[in-house]
């Protein structure tokens, strides 16, 4: 039997930086990284559409774990420890300098996702680290003795399970065999589908600030917003999915939806707006004004939804007409129907309970030696670099805490 004294199960973002730096503190500590497909650091490759979306540029952790759903009070702690500012400084030390856009979000100068791919390999490679494809743990029991998917037996002294979200089993399993609570895994982060004739054919429009709100529920969230061939989608769509993601899980993904086009006006100051604009210009052509700004061919639609002729005038604009545009602008009904991944990424709330791991060192309370670190636990956050900053952070925790635990 092969003894090896720290394996890793799991070569995301999480299971690499853990590896990485329990590595570089011990290099006595013979750092095993197992990835059970032939890809290592795939979500990397991925992210950000093939830029990576490292990390965010929020720097204080009271306003870092606002953008995360499930995990945000655990993460308070860490990201005093381990933050957006450690991540952009242990990147520049290996030669991949960040650069913040204007709505926070951090990628490599370079604006390729391979840059952080190699310098994660390489970094890896200086440490020690050996990695492992096409080799997953299969099974594990407290001692730890690991049986790989490959068929050998391995016996570690610690152990960290970075396997990501996704479906039960893997290393949800391997968590649940060893005495932990595993949190129903449901996706995040995803967009809406639905077809309403309002929204066909305006593909690729966008609106840069909307309210979006499920009634009956206290889902609400603003920002930007995506018109797409099979729905809806932007950041205010994605932040909604997150925060959202047991309750339209729980309705099958199908549900009432509101769309504020006017945020932060009401429907009632939007009818205010629209009788000063029907005394002040009574000739003009209502579909043709566009007085707000919206995309043109969005205002019509949602014009002639609220029962504007192509040819009314303000002036001849009843009430009921003036009403019934107010809102469609301040709260437009859609309902939704289904779902779509975002992109490629693909982010779960669920996974192991966090009452059950200890977030100074992300070491099971259950099973001593035992650790955890990335999208395996039940947190996630919002799109903008908030996934892979909690990656980072617990794998950073992890990595430090088994460097000191090696005997």
């Amino acid at each position: 039997m092969k003894d090896e004294r720290v394996m890793i199960a799991g070569g995301g973002a999480a299971g690499y930086f853990a590896a990485i730096t329990c590595a570089e503190r011990n290099p006595d500590a013979r750092v095993t990284v197992c990835e059970l497909t032939g890809h290592q650091l795939a979500k990397v490759r991925i992210s950000g559409g093939g830029r990576c979306n490292v990390t965010t540029a929020l720097t204080q952790p009271q306003e870092l774990v606002r953008h995360y759903p499930r995990g945000g009070r655990e993460l308070l702690g860490p990201f005093h420890r381990w933050g957006p500012r450690e991540t952009a400084a242990w990147f520049a030390a290996r030669g991949v300098e960040l650069k913040a856009e204007a709505d926070g979000r951090m990628f490599p100068v370079t604006d390729d996702a391979s840059t952080v791919v190699h310098c994660l390999e390489r970094a890896a490679a200086a440490a020690g680290v050996t990695v492992r494809t096409r080799c997953g743990v299969q099974s594990v029991r407290r001692g730890f003795e690991a049986v790989l998917t490959t068929g050998e037996t391995v016996r570690c002294d610690r152990l960290l399970i970075a396997t990501g979200g996704g479906k039960a089993g893997g290393g949800l399993d391997l968590a649940r065999g060893l005495g932990h609570t595993i949190e129903p895994p449901v996706p995040s982060l995803f967009t809406f589908q639905l077809t309403d004739s309002r929204l066909t054919g305006l593909a690729g429009v966008a609106v840069d600030d909307v309210e979006v709100r499920v009634p009956g529920t206290r889902l609400r969230e603003r920002g930007p917003l995506l018109i797409t061939h099979w729905g809806l989608s932007g950041p205010a769509i994605l932040k909604l999915s997150a925060w959202g993601a047991r309750v339209f899980h729980e309705r099958g993904y199908r549900f009432d939806l509101r769309v504020n086009w006017m945020a932060p006006r009401t429907a009632d100051q939007i009818f205010t707006d629209l009788t000063c604009l029907r005394a002040e210009h009574p000739r003009r052509r209502v579909a043709g004004d566009n007085p707000f700004g919206l995309p043109q061919r969005l205002w019509e639609r949602l014009a002639a939804a609220g029962g504007v002729d192509l040819g009314l005038v303000w002036t001849s604009a009843s009430n009921e007409v003036l009403q019934a545009l107010a809102s469609q602008l301040g709260g437009a009904g859609f309902a939704v129907t289904g779902k779509s991944l975002f992109k490629d990424e693909f982010v779960t709330c669920g996974g192991v309970r966090l009452d059950e791991v200890d977030f100074k060192t992300m070491e099971s309370r259950r099973c001593p030696g035992l650790y955890f670190s990335g999208e395996v636990l039940d947190i996630d956050g919002v799109t903008g670099g908030f996934n892979f900053q909690s990656a980072w952070t617990t794998g950073w925790l992890a990595g430090c805490a088994m460097a000191g635990g090696i005997r």
